[in-house]
């Protein structure tokens, strides 16, 4: 079975089908900019003062490429005990990124931090004991890297929502912790509510899969000349990846902020108290 994941992900050089796998120049990254100088130009027009951004983005964004495509050469040379490595600077990278937006749950990048790392061990882990993945670096790494993408953005959705809706109605939540309810059994209902606003997005994206858009994985197979049917298995493994990721990430999030915002004694954080409605 591994070694049919590896087909997919590396289909054979001599496949008929024409595609763009090698053929992209740095020359033809040089004249792929003149729509990025479009964009520029109608923020300009527009006025809405983009244009530093839209640079910032730009040259940005093919600093970390180039410098993440050397990484991955050197590893996927020969060096593939690296892999870990390389998973682990992602996570930590998604887990700073994901804590700053879940600022105001207190322990925030610890919540974060669980979140990712269990999603993504969790799924890989299941992938490879299922021998749908080899444990290569050339398969491990970048599907790991979307399933830590997916995590964050998950995480970050379950905690701010969930902050946010017991800030909102504190006083329903003290009401409940006041007639005996545990601080889980309170904060049950925006508990199932971030849960659910964390999940939707990954869950309506894979409803309407190939009718809508051709999603990451699948394109990018197409477009390195594989066959349509390959692109379609490797894609199906990856969106029931991102599914299952994705139910790791907001159970561990959800159940870790619900310990961060409630004390020991089954009372709201202090900050929470202190909201005025």
């Amino acid at each position: 079975m591994a070694q049919n994941v590896i087909a997919v992900i590396a289909p054979s050089a001599a496949s008929p089908s024409p595609g763009l796998s090698g053929s992209v120049s740095f020359g033809d990254v040089g004249l792929a900019l003149c729509l990025v100088a479009v964009a520029v130009v109608v923020s300009r027009i527009s006025q809405v003062g983009l244009e530093g951004d839209l640079l910032v983005a730009t040259f940005r964004s093919l600093a970390q490429l180039l410098a993440v495509g050397y990484v991955l050469d050197y590893v996927f040379g020969g060096h593939g005990a690296l892999t870990l490595l390389v998973l682990a600077v992602m996570v930590s990278t998604a887990t700073i990124t994901s804590g700053r937006r879940g600022r105001l749950v207190p322990g925030h990048y610890a919540v974060s931090a669980a979140s990712i790392a269990v999603a993504t061990a969790a799924t890989l882990g299941v992938l490879v004991v299922l021998g749908i993945v080899p444990t290569s670096a050339r398969a491990v790494i970048p599907l790991g890297s979307m399933i830590i993408a997916s995590a964050m953005n998950t995480t970050s959705l379950v905690m701010v929502r969930l902050r946010d809706d017991l800030a909102t109605h504190r006083r329903e939540v003290e009401a409940r912790l006041s007639l005996g309810q545990t601080s889980h059994q309170a904060a049950s209902p925006w508990h199932r509510a971030a849960m659910r606003t964390g999940m939707l997005p990954t869950i309506d994206q894979t409803k309407v899969v190939g009718l809508v858009v051709l999603p990451g994985a699948m394109t990018g197979m197409i477009l390195a000349g594989a066959s349509a049917t390959q692109a379609i298995r490797l894609q199906l493994v990856v969106m029931y990846m991102l599914l299952g990721g994705n139910a790791f990430a907001a159970l561990v999030a959800g159940e870790t902020t619900v310990r961060r915002l409630f004390t020991t004694h089954h009372q709201l954080v202090r900050s929470l108290r202190r909201v005025s409605i």
